[in-house]
């Protein structure tokens, strides 16, 4: 045996088949390359596979942008996708997306060709540590190490060590050797293991008790608070924006006497998105009750704070609806006073994402990037019926703005049957246009892009760094401007590109070119602070008019 686990006497083509066959085995029907040298009997074996009808490859040469597609691919249909490499620097560009696999909890799989062993710590060209790199992604030594890691929420590295000769004439014969685990049953097996610690918890009516939903926390957040009778303070993310769930919730935690009169939280998912959330989560004072671990709360807990692997209640009783319908009605006069304050002013910035969230349609995507688009989404995003669900995604592991527009393709190529949206800031377009770079041969989902393009980082002027204080040197170490022409760049990348102006969108959407397409939208962030303030003491107005 090798230091990677395969058999010495295996050739590169053998192993290569081998891997495929594996992953055939565990229902793995997506792949993304990015070829290089040392990785050759591996995009031989892709290949072959997807000539075969087996699997459908797809192939960058940015690794970077590859694991991303990746990630998007793994993350909407919840299925184990790899992304290949070769060696060297290559290895290492795929960090960025694994981490927010890591992070998030996508089954991403980093598969990196090596060099044999005995190079290691030598000049050898394209050789360095790969082993591990990934901190602390899972690592497996060889291939068949992979079956612990299948059924896991979670990225895993297999680094597979080639000699030469590389490449021999094959015959690509693929059989899988055996049955697929059960992936439902083994992540039973898995959750019962992992919930020691975390039983289920059963709650009775009493204190005064809201129902946080951050990223990817799914409908039981939205189930326990319609069962209960408790307010639904959901992010776009979170799978549980739906029915009742509140509209402005962040501006009725962080300007009403309601928040104070919090006695008890039940948390699902990663709620990260916004400062009153994770404040309240942060309190000492209150009983948190978390369905998840420390990996996914966004604050260490405390003695207060219990981990849980489900929640259940007692059915509503008056004192729990009379609690909810305080909250409604804080919610009600907030959503009125913000949408009363856009309404006079044609050029407010959260336009935009009103626009896009109307015009999903049922059972569509919409990938939406970090920083402004996402907390625009939260403040103005009405909730959808539960039956007529929208899929919202975005990367919240680590809520970077990397590889978010191959993110989107991704998660698009996956959801081929309903329409596909994607919204960014200008930024977070420009910094993952490399996502665009794809062969003609490749395959390509039908993704709008909605880029609001106000030539900058304006989720700073919103932060302690958009002060007057600042304003000497905020333009060019926060603002960022970089006048790109983001037409000229799509022509580059032969994708379709329409500028169209804020009032102009809703009919844009409503008229998709096909394929890929890029909107651009501007829109000014030079008030973007000011109108912020201006939101915050309309809701402040509007709840000291109804005594709150």
């Amino acid at each position: 045996m090798s230091e990677t686990g395969e058999h010495i006497d295996r050739t590169p083509m053998d192993t290569a088949r081998h891997l495929v066959n594996e992953l055939l085995a565990h229902r793995v029907r997506e792949a993304v390359l990015a070829p290089g040298s040392r990785s050759g009997p591996l995009a031989l074996a892709l290949h072959a596979a997807d000539r075969q009808g087996l699997l459908r490859l797809h192939v960058r040469v940015d690794e970077r942008e590859a694991a991303f597609l990746a990630l998007g691919l793994a993350k909407r249909a919840h299925v184990a996708v790899p992304v290949v490499t070769t060696s060297g620097t290559a290895v290492a560009n795929l960090h960025p997306a694994l981490l927010e696999a890591h992070h998030a909890g996508v089954p991403l799989m980093a598969v990196t060709a090596d060099r044999p062993a005995r190079l290691r710590g030598t000049g050898a060209n394209q050789t360095t540590e790969q082993r591990r790199i990934f901190g602390p992604v899972g690592f497996v030594t060889g291939i068949d190490e992979l079956c612990v890691h299948w059924p896991r929420r979670a990225p895993v590295h297999l680094n597979v060590e080639f000699d030469e000769p590389l490449l021999t004439p094959t015959n690509w014969d693929f059989a899988p050797a055996h049955e697929p685990i059960d992936p439902t049953a083994a992540m039973a097996q898995i959750d019962a293991t992992s919930a020691d610690s975390r039983a289920a918890v059963q709650l009775e009516q009493g204190p005064s008790t809201v129902v946080v939903a951050g990223d990817d926390a799914g409908p039981d957040a939205r189930i326990l608070a319609r069962d209960s009778g408790w307010p639904l303070l959901a992010e776009p993310s979170s799978g549980a924006r739906n029915d009742d769930a509140l509209i402005s919730y962040r501006l009725v935690l962080e300007h009403a006497s309601l928040a104070h009169q919090i006695q008890r939280v039940v948390s699902f998912g990663h709620a990260t998105l916004s400062r009153p959330v994770t404040g309240l989560l942060g309190r000492a004072d209150i009983d948190i009750i978390h369905v998840g671990t420390q990996m996914n709360l966004a604050v260490p807990a405390a003695s207060n704070i219990r981990f849980a692997s489900a929640v259940s209640a007692e059915p509503a009783d008056p004192d729990a609806l009379e609690w909810l319908d305080t909250w409604q009605r804080a919610d009600r006069a907030v959503t009125e006073a913000v949408d009363d304050l856009r309404s006079r002013d044609d050029a407010n910035p959260w336009d935009v994402a009103a626009t896009i969230s109307a015009a999903m349609p049922p059972a569509g995507l919409l990938v939406v990037g970090s920083s402004n688009p996402i907390r625009d989404l939260d403040l103005v995003a009405r909730p959808y019926s539960s039956g007529q669900r929208r899929y919202v995604m975005a990367n919240r592991g680590l809520s970077g703005i990397d590889g978010t527009v191959s993110t989107a393709i991704g998660a698009a190529l996956s959801r081929t049957h309903s329409r596909a949206l994607a919204f960014l800031g200008d930024l977070t377009f420009l910094h993952g246009s490399n996502g665009l770079l794809i062969g003609p041969g490749e395959p390509r989902p039908d993704l709008t892009i909605v880029v609001a393009t106000d030539d900058g980082g304006s989720i700073f002027a919103g932060l302690e760094q958009g002060a007057p204080a600042y304003a000497d040197g905020f333009e060019r170490v926060f603002g960022t401007p970089t006048g790109t022409d983001i037409g000229a760049l799509c022509r580059a990348y032969d994708i379709a590109h329409r500028r169209v102006h804020p009032p102009e969108l809703e009919r844009a959407l409503a008229t998709p070119a096909g394929g890929i397409e890029v909107l651009e939208v501007p829109i000014d962030r030079s008030g973007r602070r000011a109108y912020a303030q201006r939101i915050a003491d309309a809701a402040r107005t509007a709840l000291v008019q109804i005594g709150m």
